[in-house]
């Protein structure tokens, strides 16, 4: 079996009792060991991950973690870990505590006969978007796309990385607090086919004669499989932190969604 999860947002300040959310966690990733060939994690498994000059003495909390991820891949199972929007900034040192196979970009996977698009999703958009929304949603679109921009500079990276940790933490974990809030009051809803982003990039995707069996989407902590008219499926995961939902695919191909919480 292959599995597929994302969006723990582990360390974040807006869950209580971490190291239970961080237990749960372990626990799933048990369960999946006992027939698992690979596990992609899809990004966002850390409210905020940076890796410091300086050594870090706050990501000994995420030990039991690391500790599970390595336990994985004694037992000779992949760990393919994507950065996320949260986690981007790992500079050689989670693939150190971990094992994990680190990706920074997306990429297609040939497993069990299917073609697999696998993302975090966050910046992949159709390219008319500038157009097909209305101006409140393009202007929002463009602040983010501007926010991700600096976080993929590679000077600021640099600068933030000289920070003391305690400094950068501080401003990190608590910049992502006031996003998990803001998300658990008022959660984003799916959109609809027209409308979701991911949904969109896919579809243009196959109109580029780009197909795949399966785009597979953390990022928007929504539970979503949806058929496109290509024959292609679109699958978001939801998360790792309330929902507690993630995908299988099975020796013959065949992708389907669970649910950790009613097993």
């Amino acid at each position: 079996m292959i599995y597929f999860l994302s969006d723990a947002h582990l360390g974040s300040l807006a869950i209580e009792r971490g190291w239970v959310h961080q237990k749960k966690l372990i626990d799933l990733l048990e369960e999946m060991s006992k027939d698992a060939v690979s596990i992609y994690m899809l990004g966002d498994m850390f409210d905020f991950w940076m890796e410091y000059f300086i050594r870090d003495k706050k990501k000994r909390q995420f030990e039991p973690f690391f500790k599970e991820l390595r336990k994985l891949r004694r037992k000779g199972i992949h760990i393919h870990f994507f950065t996320g929007n949260h986690d981007l900034w790992t500079f050689g040192g989670l693939e150190k505590l971990t094992g994990a196979e680190i990706h920074y970009e997306p990429c297609t996977i040939i497993r069990y006969g299917k073609a697999i698009y696998l993302a975090h999703g966050d910046g992949l958009m159709p390219s008319d978007w500038e157009t097909r929304y209305p101006q409140p949603v393009v202007r929002k679109i463009k602040r983010f796309m501007r926010l991700r921009s600096v976080f993929h500079s590679p000077f600021l990276q640099t600068l933030f990385r000289s920070l003391p940790p305690s400094w950068g933490n501080w401003f990190g974990y608590n910049w992502a607090k006031k996003s998990r809030l803001k998300e658990i009051e008022n959660p984003c809803p799916y959109k609809g086919e027209n409308k979701e982003e991911l949904v969109l990039f896919a579809k243009e995707q196959e109109k580029q004669h780009n197909h795949r069996d399966y785009y597979i989407f953390g990022h928007r902590h929504i539970e979503l499989d949806l058929q496109i008219a290509s024959g292609s499926r679109v699958v978001i995961l939801g998360d790792c932190f309330q929902q507690w939902t993630y995908a299988k695919l099975d020796k013959k191909g065949n992708l389907t969604m669970h649910n950790f919480d009613n097993q």
